[in-house]
């Protein structure tokens, strides 16, 4: 056997058997659901086994899903112009309703009862009332809205103007239901994702045009800039540690988010863009292989299953 794939199957039962214990903890079983964008669907994935549980049939082009705090999950499908929810125990589909052009990416509230969807074409962030399935209001924020990110505190949402943003927007959510802009600021490069760490007093701005990250101070500060592979990159954070995406090097970086210092460099599928993180794991699809690889704290995969033709975002819900 190929010493590193029997390193792998040999760490994985250890990964991956606290999750069922976080499942039972909570009630339920949890799922990854990855948006397989080519053939209008979402697909349900047994996080431990790797066993695709169901294929949800679904509106065009389901682009990017975000967990409303593990009991649902938010699609929004670009090119059609809709927003669907999914029922975590459930797996039930329902449309969100609203006027929506180009919605591209969601930040959930941490009880998940109000999201926030950029709309790229109306250069919108929209106020999503979860429990109601509509949208009640909307932010013009001087751009192209694209990647996003909610501080832990729920207090401030920034959000990156464009895949290569030369500015990004600072919302104020002192009132949840009626955002604010407050400002927006020039980035070193021109931006792409943008993540708040869990400690609420960082922010993580991936480069959509070098091999850069900003890491900022919640007031938009800079803190210090960190070498990353080729552009777009995306972020996630999970154990006191950030994950950085290189989709198109195909390298995952993780780094100590004290310091920033690289702690892991790690070979994902070509195409492994978008990045999530849950239940002590981290997902990350191919948007061009169309696999779903599970990550370990540490960095290392422990699962790797083809599970579409072409797979861009993925995010954990809790199901029966």
């Amino acid at each position: 056997m190929d010493r590193r794939r029997f390193l792998l199957s040999a760490a994985a039962p250890l990964v991956l058997g606290a999750v069922p214990a976080l499942g039972a903890r909570r009630g339920g079983t949890p799922l990854a659901l990855v948006t397989a964008d080519l053939e209008g669907a979402v697909v349900a994935v047994h996080i431990t086994t790797g066993r695709v549980l169901r294929r949800l049939v679904t509106p065009a082009d389901p682009r990017s899903i975000e967990s409303l705090a593990g009991t649902a999950a938010l699609v929004a499908h670009t090119a059609s112009g809709r927003l669907t929810l999914i029922d975590g125990p459930s797996l039930a589909l329902e449309e969100i309703a609203g006027t929506f052009e180009a919605p591209r990416y969601t930040a959930a509230r941490p009880d998940g009862r109000v999201a926030y969807v950029s709309d790229s074409s109306r250069e919108e962030v929209v106020v999503v009332d979860v429990r109601r399935r509509r949208a009640v209001a909307r932010l013009r924020v001087g751009g192209p809205a694209r990647h996003l990110s909610l501080s832990p505190s729920g207090r401030r949402l920034w959000v990156s103007l464009g895949t290569k943003a030369d500015r990004i927007a600072i919302v104020a959510l002192d009132e949840p239901l009626r955002p604010r802009l407050v400002t927006s600021f020039r980035p070193p490069f021109l931006a792409h994702d943008v993540g708040f760490a869990p400690n609420g007093r960082e922010v993580w701005v991936t480069s959509g045009d070098r091999g850069r990250v900003a890491v900022y101070d919640a007031r938009g500060g800079l803190v210090r800039s960190l070498a990353a592979d080729a552009p777009p990159q995306h972020v996630s954070f999970l154990g006191g540690r950030a994950f950085v995406t290189s989709g198109d090097d195909a390298i995952l970086r993780v780094h100590r988010r004290s310091d920033g210092r690289l702690l892991r460099s790690t070979a994902l599928p070509v195409g492994s863009y978008n990045v999530q993180q849950g239940f002590g794991v981290v997902l990350t699809p191919s948007l061009s292989q169309g696999t779903l690889c599970v990550v370990s704290e540490s960095g290392a995969v422990v699962e790797r299953r083809r599970v579409a033709r072409s797979s861009h975002d993925a995010c954990f819900v809790m199901s029966r």
